[in-house]
């Protein structure tokens, strides 16, 4: 059935990562008819929307996200007759689709790029991209190593990422007008919207000036209060580009719209991506980054929603995706160290039961929270990191360019499991798989799942019903209760509590359980590492 009006304020989008999500022909690449036959899937999970990381034609040198041609779909994926059948499938089953779109950069096979080197110093070809005579900066690519490449003539040309992915220069109106026409593109063919890679990184300070790194490159956009952004993310003039691109979009009909990958702090500097004009929504991170612990959660989410309440936007929860290690193995440390880019076999390990129990509390929380939320695929299963993934297999560029230094992406990459005992688990006819699935992930499976009390599919599934039935993503946030280890707000009828210290905690007096992430004690109290949801 079709979704309301503004129906992004509320809706769970469940991110697809193709190349993982399930493999038509056998190949052990996941691709587009894959997707389209699992839909249905989705629909039984209960959730909204559908976001497909990138599955544009590319040299797959960085997953997909160094597009070559933004009009086509990579032979690997299939072609764009399979991705009309795949948007006409789930719009046919009440499903909305938005497409990853990668504006900061293209492939260096793109013929943009390709002309960019076949023509002289100072070209229009050339202008199209960030080229200067000898490197003006100190800047550093995002996977390690610098920023700045040199070609066979002299020059030097931006990637802040891989090599393989030349920055584009957005001061030059015929990069401008490109990516206008190429929203149009993919909206005439019936997308829903478009989650938005790098988003605050298209513009750079006109003086390409130095800069003093901290410790993560990628959330160079995280800086205090007070302090300017970094000359690579977060320039106002980004804002411009997005009020146009929001003007397009309005043009259309059944509410299209605009998701903004930001890594940017302040929450108010944030803010400022999804204001009325601006783009629908912008990922939480500060959210993602948070350690599970009541006192950070707490400001997190205070700091978040208030910002995003200036400005009339909801705010977009999200625990997981495909760039970072997946919050079941994250929250199965107690180092307080940050395990956000990849876990190897040499380093330590996750509790996993404790990480299991944290991520259950942890997505229900989450779903009990106002606003729009996203999942990652395969969360819903329950899904660890793979941790001990021979290093052999890793393809991740910032596995190669960190000098083995950083794990990567890839073990949150790994295709996931549909049914136990059938050849890649179901992902695929045969047993081919791009990546190594880890044995212990035959329990994990759907099939293994699908109508088992107490599985975290079905967890997923009934708050996905309840969210729904309570109306919660358009509800409003009300902090109860004072116990420090204690998170508990109420929003509508519904009382969300997570018990975060080492004791059971009572819940209020006649309450009626809606659902629990674990069991509860003996006389119903909440253990430790919980989340309930009662009505009130």
């Amino acid at each position: 059935m079709p979704l309301s009006s503004d129906w992004w304020r509320s809706a769970v989008i469940y991110q697809i990562y193709p190349r993982s999500f399930a493999d038509s022909n056998g190949d052990g690449m996941g691709d587009l008819p894959g997707i389209t036959a699992r839909l249905s899937d989705l629909r039984e999970l209960g959730v909204d929307a559908v976001w497909l990381s990138p599955f544009y034609r590319s040299p797959q040198h960085d997953a997909g996200y160094d597009v070559a041609d933004y009009r086509a779909v990579d032979p690997r994926f299939g072609d764009l007759g399979d991705a009309d059948k795949l948007i006409a499938e789930a719009k046919q089953l009440g499903l909305r689709v938005i497409v990853d779109l990668v504006p900061n950069h293209t492939s260096s096979e793109h013929a943009w790029f390709q002309a960019a080197l076949a023509s002289a110093p100072g070209s229009p070809e050339r202008e199209r991209y960030i080229f200067r005579d000898e490197p003006p900066n100190n800047w550093r690519s995002v996977f390690g190593g610098p920023a700045w490449e040199q070609t066979t003539d002299g020059q030097w040309y931006l990637h802040l990422f891989d090599v393989s992915q030349p920055d584009l220069n957005w001061a030059n109106p015929q990069v401008r007008a490109e990516f206008v026409a190429i929203l149009r593109f993919w909206l005439d063919r019936g997308a829903d919207g478009f989650r938005v890679d790098v988003a605050h990184g298209l513009v750079k300070d006109p003086s390409l000036a130095g800069w003093e790194y901290g410790d993560d490159t990628v959330l160079g956009g995280l800086t205090p209060q007070d302090a300017p952004p970094p000359p690579i993310w977060d320039q106002d003039g980004v804002h411009e580009i997005y009020r146009e691109w929001r003007s397009v979009l309005d043009e259309y009909e059944d509410d299209r719209i605009l998701v903004a990958e930001a890594w940017v702090q302040p929450a108010e500097r944030l803010a400022h991506y999804v204001r009325p004009d601006e783009m629908h929504q912008a990922f939480n991170f500060e959210y993602l980054v948070t350690p599970w612990a009541a006192a950070p959660l707490r400001a997190v989410i205070d700091r978040t929603t208030g910002a995003n309440a200036e400005v009339g936007a909801p705010t977009t929860w999200v625990l997981s995706n495909h760039d970072v290690t997946r919050h079941a193995s994250r929250f199965g440390f107690s180092d307080g160290k940050d395990h956000r880019n990849g876990i190897s076999a040499r380093d330590p390990q996750p509790d996993a039961p404790l990480g299991l129990r944290r991520a259950r509390a942890a997505s229900l929380q989450m779903l009990g929270l106002p606003g729009s939320a996203y999942l990652y695929q395969g969360e819903e299963l329950g899904l660890p990191e793979h941790t001990t993934m021979p290093d052999e297999f890793r393809q991740d560029p910032a596995w190669e360019r960190s000098g083995h230094a950083e794990p990567g992406r890839d073990g949150c990459r790994v295709p996931i499991p549909w049914e136990a005992d059938a050849p890649s688990y179901g992902f695929g006819p045969t047993d081919a798989s791009w990546l190594p699935q880890p044995a212990s992930w035959a329990e994990l499976a759907l099939d293994r799942q699908r109508g088992v009390a107490g599985s975290t599919y079905e967890l997923y599934r009934a708050a996905l019903r309840l969210r729904r039935e309570h109306d919660l993503g358009n509800g409003t946030l009300t902090w109860t209760g004072s116990q420090p280890e204690v998170l508990a707000f109420a929003n509508g009828d519904v009382l969300v509590l997570s018990n975060f210290g080492d004791e059971p905690v009572a819940l209020p007096g006649g309450s009626q359980v809606l659902l629990s992430s674990g069991p509860l004690t003996g006389d119903g109290q909440v253990p430790p590492d919980v989340t309930v949801w009662v009505r009130r």
